[in-house]
């Protein structure tokens, strides 16, 4: 069964904020993430915003690379393998993410910055690549200053 995939259409809110928030649920939930980066230097940042983010605790997590990779509740990496055994994929900063990297996960999110055409161009194309091969997807925006869910497709299931 493929992931339900959620994309985050941000024009408040930072990617490190959100992602930040993201993982904390996802974790509190008990999965395992994976957040697939757009490139190395990019998620050295993110590695430094989630160390030192949050007053009220930290985020456990790692860059890709270590020998520890399999062990990280939470592994930064701007490869396609999941080797930390995660249920939820995050990308973040135009990530590739394709419709069959959604196979046995429990969720998807593609969060893309709302300010950048060519970021909404990307998420565009992905909503379409994933809702025709019949994955779940919703769309979320906090273009009101909350988020709100905008749209939603169920999964297509095979015809009887």
């Amino acid at each position: 069964m493929a992931a339900a995939t959620r994309f985050y259409h941000l024009t408040y809110s930072g990617v490190d904020q959100t992602l930040a928030t993201l993982i904390d649920r996802s974790l509190a939930a008990g999965w395992r993430v994976v957040v697939r980066g757009g490139n190395p230097s990019r998620l050295e940042e993110i590695d430094r915003a989630l160390w030192t983010g949050s007053d009220d605790g930290f985020l456990p997590h790692g860059l890709s690379g270590g020998p520890h990779d399999a062990l990280q509740p939470v592994l930064l990496t701007d490869g396609p393998a999941i080797p930390n055994a995660a249920q939820c994929l995050m990308a973040v900063d135009g990530a590739e993410v394709a419709a069959e990297d959604c196979a046995g996960l429990e969720r998807v999110c593609i969060l893309f910055d709302g300010n950048d055409p060519e970021a909404l161009s990307r998420a565009r194309t992905q909503w379409k690549a994933f809702t025709t091969a019949g994955i779940a997807a919703e769309y979320w925006s906090e273009d009101s200053g909350r988020w709100q869910m905008k749209s939603s497709t169920a999964p297509k299931t095979p015809d009887a």
